[in-house]
């Protein structure tokens, strides 16, 4: 099934919906409408940000977090780098007079905008901001009382379900759909920054394709965009990747964020990507089917034939190209008597045979 997303549909019977996180990698209002800017730009379908108040969000300050960076972009190598998460989420905590300006400029671009959310006034700012979506992080999965309340806003609820049973992701589900809300998309969220390649699992998407009537997104944590690729040709209905202006940039995310020269090329990439899937059903055009004919061969006079010749195995032969009498008729021949003399080589017609056919 589909569901609807602003002025798009996203599902099985749509092309692929790209969305560009942001949401790590802006480090305020200007950054963050830089980034906008960027995504509309590049024809992204949705810009993606995480509305989020540290102090009331980490109870430890303290609490430590590890991410990998950018330590030289001409040799690749990297560094670990290691701080308090409050200090992360506090570089983009911002005030709802920005986010209301930020939206606004989303909209002015022509770009869908939505939020990850994490507590109810933060769901009462997105319905004020008439969002077409808000988003549950992979680690509020069992935040039940959360889901419910952004389930009951209508809106379309995307679940990232990274570090999470299939169990959870069922009753995260169940308690969407007891609200009413059936415009539900769930998304395939490897953890990691980035994530590493044995912990991907890329096949959970068929899965929850099976599982789930919804439309099933995948959310990249991998620098470079083979992974959605991937993705996409699993069955992906929705990819999200992150953006940055600078992938050196020494916080969380930027490593394996998309910068403003490639983000084109990544969409134009699965859209050509998408094309070439086609369907699952064989399809030929004409002018495939004109064009083969070429390479195939035709049923050709083995040696110099005379009329009332009765043709056998021996007299035939098969050359390109295809125009004349196909190989898989050559039974047909067999038998037959010759109306006209024919050359070595010359394909054989229909009409140059006599008796029963």
């Amino acid at each position: 099934m589909s569901v609807t997303f602003g002025r798009r549909k996203v599902g099985s019977d749509a092309p692929c919906f790209i969305t560009f996180e942001a949401g790590p990698t802006h480090e305020g209002l200007e950054s963050a409408k830089r980034l906008v800017t960027l995504a509309a730009e590049a024809g992204g379908d949705a810009v993606k940000f995480q509305i989020l108040d540290p102090d009331r969000l980490v109870s430890d300050r303290t609490l430590p977090f590890e991410y990998e960076v950018l330590a030289d972009r001409e040799t690749g190598r990297t560094e670990k780098v290691s701080e308090p998460l409050y200090d992360i989420l506090a570089r983009r905590a911002m005030s709802n007079t920005e986010w209301r300006e930020v939206k606004a400029h989303a909209d002015a671009c022509g770009v869908a905008f939505f939020a990850t959310v994490g507590f109810p006034d933060e769901v009462e700012l997105l319905e004020e901001l008439k969002c077409d979506s808000i988003k549950i992080a992979s680690a509020d999965v069992n935040h039940l009382p959360l889901i419910r309340r952004v389930a009951k806003t209508g809106m379309c609820l995307q679940l990232d379900t990274g570090n999470s049973s299939i169990g959870e992701i069922e009753e995260a589900v169940d308690a969407i759909r007891a609200e009413g809300n059936e415009n539900i998309i769930i998304h395939h969220c490897p953890s990691g920054y980035p994530a590493r390649l044995e912990s991907i699992n890329l096949n959970v998407i068929p899965t929850l394709k099976r599982m789930f009537p919804y439309p099933i997104a995948y959310s990249d944590h991998t620098p470079g965009w083979e992974m959605d690729v991937a993705a996409l040709a699993l069955g992906a209905d929705l990819i999200e990747k992150s953006i940055t202006e600078d992938r050196t940039k020494r916080s969380i995310e930027h490593i394996f964020s998309l910068e403003p020269q490639d983000m084109a090329d990544f969409i134009r990439t699965i859209g050509e990507v998408e094309q070439a899937m086609g369907t699952s059903r064989r399809v030929m055009h004409e002018e495939e089917k004109k064009k083969r004919l070429a390479a195939r061969r035709s049923v050709c006079a083995a040696r110099d034939l005379d009329v009332g010749t009765e043709l056998s195995e021996a007299d035939l032969d098969y050359r390109r190209p295809g125009f004349g009498i196909a190989p898989d008729e050559a039974d047909r021949l067999i038998g037959q008597t010759l109306t006209r003399m024919m050359n070595a080589g010359e394909p054989f017609r229909w009409d140059d045979i006599g008796g029963k056919m």
